[in-house]
């Protein structure tokens, strides 16, 4: 079996704790980190190696940045998202191959500020991926592309009144962007084994969100045909949400069987 998560942690400074004990408890193989807010060098990575994982890094100064830890060995592929051309500086794609599997962590642009250029950044970033998927596929590659994609798919992936019509999460491009990474043939791991429900992977901190259970689900795990034929399960560990000092967003957590052969 093999089990990866996807945790949006919301600065891994002070989520360093937090992260460490999720280690622990869950094991998993490899654990994709977004909004790490640290530049690459600053980032604990001593720390992660102390608890039995390395680190591949993409920082930033205060802001973005995402990182992958993981237990076995690996190869990084790319430290930037191919084909995304609107701001390279922003830390918002890491990608490696570990037990043949080619994992994509991204940490997609929110598009809420900025005005139309933020949200055309987050189109782009969209067009990019797709483009990126599709070279893989081809390719013949299994993959997971994992991360905080900032995009509610329909409107039972966010709480009644928590989103606004035309809140960038949830336009009618965003969710057209979305749509077209499934008709690739990719596979939302979470949907796929709970297609009706509500399942919240964010919780703002303002209005008292967690408390009235008004959250959003927008981190999320796209599974390519092969691997999607060995999953197991897929949920948000919604309790970390309920600690103390937690980040806005849990982890989606998703276990796979082994490879047949």
């Amino acid at each position: 079996m093999m089990k990866f998560a996807t945790w949006n942690v919301n600065s891994i400074r002070q989520r360093q704790d937090h992260v460490l004990d999720y280690l622990a408890r869950e094991q998993p193989d490899v654990l994709a980190l977004q909004e790490i807010k640290c530049q690459t060098e600053v980032f604990p990575v001593d720390v992660f190696r102390a608890a039995g994982y390395d680190s591949i890094v993409v920082g930033q100064k205060s802001y973005n940045g995402v990182a992958i830890l993981t237990r076995h060995p690996h190869e990084v592929t790319h430290t930037a998202l191919p084909g995304w051309e609107t701001d390279p500086a922003q830390a918002r794609y890491v990608e490696i191959r570990c037990r043949g599997l080619v994992f994509g962590n991204l940490y997609l642009p929110n598009g809420n500020s900025g005005g139309s250029a933020g949200y055309d950044s987050k189109l782009a970033f969209m067009e990019a991926l797709a483009l990126h998927a599709r070279g893989m596929l081809l390719a013949g590659q299994d993959f997971v592309l994992l991360g905080d994609y900032n995009v509610c798919p329909t409107d039972e992936d966010y709480a009644p009144g928590a989103l606004s019509p035309d809140d960038a999460l949830v336009r009618p491009q965003s969710r057209a962007a979305f749509r077209r990474l499934l008709w690739l043939g990719l596979t939302d791991a979470l949907r796929a084994l709970h297609p009706v429900g509500r399942f919240y992977t964010f919780w703002d901190y303002q209005a008292a969100a967690w408390q009235r259970d008004s959250g959003l689900r927008i981190d999320h795990a796209l599974l390519s045909p092969r691997v999607a034929e060995r999953l197991l399960t897929a949920l948000p560990a919604r309790d970390e949400r309920g600690k103390p000092q937690p980040s806005d967003h849990v982890p989606l957590a998703v276990t796979l069987a082994d490879a047949p052969g």
